[in-house]
């Protein structure tokens, strides 16, 4: 069973509205006069890291994955825990750890320590209040909406070739991740769908396009692209970037710090369109 096939049976247990039928990127729990957001993201060594990496930097981006996931919902972070596989330099874990929290004003609440042979595993789950109701959330794209994203992608790919080459290249776009919280809490209001950029921009795309039941038309001339412009294919495809995506009202750029990539049309045919072509191949990463 495939990524798609697990997640697609697991559809049939998650009956709770907060689930929100797993078709987003976070849980939406309505809890006394507040709207709690609920994440949890899994990292594992030597498949969202490289073998060896400094525990430092995996402490950072396993926290900033899943308050990417938050900033998508427009959510201001309350609290995160932590589960952690011991193993080499835990001490490492510990200050980079120490170094998001800090940045972000997130406080630790709690989590769990194992230890076990093989590939080292860490979790998180990161709890959040929402600033804006409705939660935003991937199904609320509408015919004559533009699409924007909150930044350049194809950063990460450079840092993440830089680091496992060993050649020049800012590595921090791929091992310390800037997730857009202060973006997010801003645009909610006005955004009709919005969600992170982690699996590739065509690949996530295609996703938002599939939940709002739309067609994404995306012009490549228009991405910004942090690499050499003949990857751009590839920086389109390539995870880890973690900026918003959303689709709103004309004009949103004017006043924020967004960046019009396309526009929303009726669904006919094709969730997904380049230059008025659909993408073929792998759209993105899928486990």
């Amino acid at each position: 069973m495939n990524e798609r096939g697990f997640i697609e049976a697991l559809r049939a247990l998650a009956t709770s509205p907060a689930a929100r039928g797993l078709k987003d990127d976070a849980a939406v729990i309505e809890f006394g006069s507040e709207t709690l957001i609920l994440t949890h993201d899994t990292m594992v060594e030597g498949v969202h890291t490289l073998e060896g990496q400094d525990p430092a930097d995996v402490a950072w981006k396993l926290v900033a994955v899943n308050l990417s996931d938050l900033a998508a919902k427009g959510a201001q972070p309350e609290g995160v825990l932590i589960s952690h596989m011991l193993g080499d330099d835990d001490h490492r874990f510990i200050e980079g750890l120490r170094s998001i929290l800090a940045k972000y004003d997130v406080p630790l609440l709690g989590g769990d320590t194992v230890r076990g042979e093989g590939r080292r595993v860490w979790g998180c789950t990161a709890i959040g209040r929402a600033t804006h109701i409705p939660v935003p959330s991937r199904s609320g794209a509408e015919a004559g909406d533009a699409v924007y994203l909150g930044g350049p992608i194809g950063q990460a790919l450079v840092g993440f070739e830089a680091l496992r080459d060993g050649t020049p290249g800012d590595q921090a776009p791929y091992c310390r991740p800037l997730p857009q919280i202060d973006l997010g809490r801003d645009i909610a209001p006005h955004v009709t769908a919005m969600m992170d950029v982690s699996d590739g921009l065509l690949l996530d795309a295609s996703r938002l396009a599939e939940a709002s039941h739309v067609t994404l038309r995306l012009d490549s001339e228009l991405i910004s692209v942090l690499a050499p412009q003949e990857r751009l294919d590839d920086a389109m495809r390539w995870g880890d970037d973690y900026v918003l995506l959303c689709t709103g009202p004309h004009g949103l750029d004017q006043h924020h710090a967004l960046t019009r990539v396309g526009s929303v049309a009726a669904f006919k045919g094709d969730r997904l369109l380049v230059d008025g072509t659909p993408p073929t191949g792998d759209l993105g990463y899928t486990h």
